[in-house]
């Protein structure tokens, strides 16, 4: 059944709202990918959202026009069997919310799960949902382990994190990396790529998890589901502004919300 794992303080007034859909939050959460639900939740609240986050597990029907962003994390290969068993019952609804340029955030195994296939470190091949065109390859006594800082030249924005995976992913022609290697192994060690961006898909190996360390993608990520949700034209604080107004929260100095606006 799905049930509400989080929710925003009902005692503050937000003019904005967004709902999170955690894909098998109960079973995918290797490293911690859970602090990105929180981290998207922290964001979404300095922007004037009210958040709610659902867990959507095994046998839950997944509602494509309930949500503005899904967040998909890793898990070890014994979880995602069980979870590519259950995915296909939610395909049609998870393709139609990616074509219609929903926001999605998938890490590691969900990342995996999104594309063709994945094969196991034992050999086993686990067919994915399709949706997209990647699929990965696994590798003999090997996995990609250490720090990692890749750059996205379409954003001009740099991310840094850290990588921990033996499968060996290859992106589609329809597919863009989600940033250029600038050290670190990335997808395979062999064309330079990390993670994919695809329509509002936004995927990755970089667990610790990937939006504590870079709330600049955090940012894009919420502003995206909230212009998608209320328009292109909506105004909203800047990057740097959130900032700013931390900084001010720190010494006592807080500038209403209507002057972010």
């Amino acid at each position: 059944m799905v049930y509400t794992s989080l929710t925003s303080p009902d005692n503050q007034d937000y003019p904005y709202d967004i709902k999170i859909a955690h894909l098998y939050g109960d079973l995918m959460n290797t490293y911690g990918d859970n602090g990105n639900v929180l981290m998207l939740k922290y964001v979404a609240e300095k922007l004037g959202a009210r958040v709610q986050v659902d867990i959507v597990s095994l046998e839950d029907g997944f509602d494509k026009d309930s949500y503005d962003i899904v967040f998909f994390g890793g898990g070890q290969d014994y979880e995602q069997t069980i979870v590519a068993r259950d995915l296909p019952a939610k395909k049609d609804a998870l393709e139609n919310f990616i074509n219609e340029n929903g926001v999605v955030l998938a890490i590691c195994g969900g990342f995996q799960l999104l594309g063709k296939y994945y094969i196991e470190a034992s050999g086993r091949r686990i067919e994915g949902l399709g949706i997209m065109g990647h699929y990965t390859l696994n590798q003999t006594n090997n996995r990609y382990i250490g720090d990692i800082k890749i750059h996205n030249e379409e954003f001009n924005e740099t991310y840094y994190g850290f990588e921990n995976h033996q499968g060996r992913t290859f992106l589609s022609e329809d597919e863009k990396p989600l940033g250029k290697v600038v050290y670190g192994n990335g997808n395979n060690q062999d064309d330079g790529c990390e993670g994919v961006h695809f329509k509002n898909v936004f995927g990755s190996y970089f667990h610790g998890p990937i939006l504590s360390r870079n709330a600049n993608l955090a940012y894009r990520l919420v502003t995206t589901a909230l212009k998608k949700k209320y328009g292109s034209d909506l105004k909203l604080a800047a990057y740097e502004d959130i900032l700013a107004l931390e900084k001010q929260e720190e010494y006592g100095d807080v500038k209403s919300k209507a002057e972010f606006e």
